[in-house]
C-alpha cells in the first residue's frame, strides 16, 4: 500500500508529523508502519522500505531524505511495487555546519510530487494526502522502474564510464594527499566530493558496482545528464 515520503531540515518536526500520520493513516483495515533512519545509512533505509512495502500497510518514511538522489530511489521503489505515494515537506528547521546540504523537493520533478508543505504548528492535510494515497490510482511501473533488461546500451555505458570517471578522480585525489574535509572534484560536475576518512579501492569498488546494480533496474535518458552527481551524492551518504 502507500508509501509517505517525508523530507526536511533538522528540527523541523518530521518526526512529529510521522507520529501524527501513522495515528490517522492506520486503522482497523491496515497498519501504518514508520521507518527511520538507522545505523546502516541510505541503503539500509532503502532496504527496510522495500521489505515493508505491501498490498495492505503504509510505510512512513521519517527520515531527512535531503538529496533528490535519495527521494528519487524511493520513489523507484514505490513505482516498483506499483503502489502509491506522496511526499511531506516539513519545512523549517535549521542544519548544522556537520549536516549534509538540503535539496528543497521540485515539484516539476516526478519524484517530488504529489508534494505537500507543512510549517510550525499548521495542521497537515490528511484530506489531500488521503486522496492521494487511497484515491489515485497507482501509476504502473514503466521502464525506469521495470526490472527488464536494458534497453539501451548506450545508458549501460555512460553509467559505466561515469562511475568510473569519479573513482578515478576520487582515487588520484587521495593519492595526491588530498586530506579529510576537503573537496574532491570530479571534471565537469559541479558538485565535490567531502570525505570524512580515507576510502580504500576495495570500498570505493563495492559502493560503484551497489551503484550500478540499482541503477541498471532504472534505465532512463532523463537521468543521464545527473549520473555523476547521483553516484557523488550515494558516495557522500554511504561513507560515514
Amino acid at each position: 500500500m502507500p508509501l509517505v515520503v517525508l523530507c526536511g531540515r533538522p528540527g523541523s518536526g518530521k518526526s512529529r508529523r510521522a507520529a501524527e500520520l501513522r495515528e490517522a493513516l492506520g486503522g482497523p483495515e491496515r497498519a501504518a508502519h514508520v521507518v527511520a533512519e538507522a545505523e546502516g545509512g541510505r541503503a539500509a533505509l532503502r532496504a527496510e522500505v522495500e521489505r515493508r512495502l505491501s498490498r495492505r500497510d503504509v510505510v512512513i518514511v521519517d527520515a531527512g531524505n535531503e538529496l533528490r538522489s535519495i527521494r528519487y530511489e524511493l520513489y523507484c521503489a514505490a513505482r516498483q511495487a506499483g503502489t502509491a505515494r506522496c511526499l511531506l515537506h516539513c519545512a523549517g528547521g535549521a542544519g548544522g555546519p556537520d549536516e549534509p546540504p538540503f535539496e528543497e523537493p521540485d515539484p516539476s520533478c516526478r519524484w517530488d510530487r504529489p508534494l505537500f508543505t507543512v510549517r510550525g504548528e499548521e495542521p497537515l492535510p490528511l484530506g489531500a494526502i488521503r486522496a492521494a494515497l487511497f484515491e489515485s490510482a497507482p501509476p504502473p511501473p514503466h521502464r525506469s522502474t521495470r526490472t527488464q533488461p536494458l534497453q539501451s546500451c548506450g545508458f549501460l555505458h555512460q553509467l559505466d564510464r561515469v562511475t568510473q570517471d569519479v573513482l578515478a578522480a576520487v582515487l588520484a585525489a587521495q593519492r595526491s594527499g588530498a586530506q579529510p574535509g576537503e573537496t574532491i572534484r570530479v571534471p565537469g560536475v559541479a558538485e565535490g566530493l567531502v570525505l570524512s576518512r580515507p576510502v580504500s579501492v576495495a570500498e570505493l569498488s563495492r559502493l560503484r558496482r551497489q551503484f550500478i546494480s540499482y541503477t541498471k533496474m532504472q534505465p532512463s535518458d532523463e537521468n543521464l545528464p545527473q549520473l555523476a552527481s547521483m553516484f557523488l551524492q550515494y558516495l557522500s551518504r554511504s561513507i560515514q
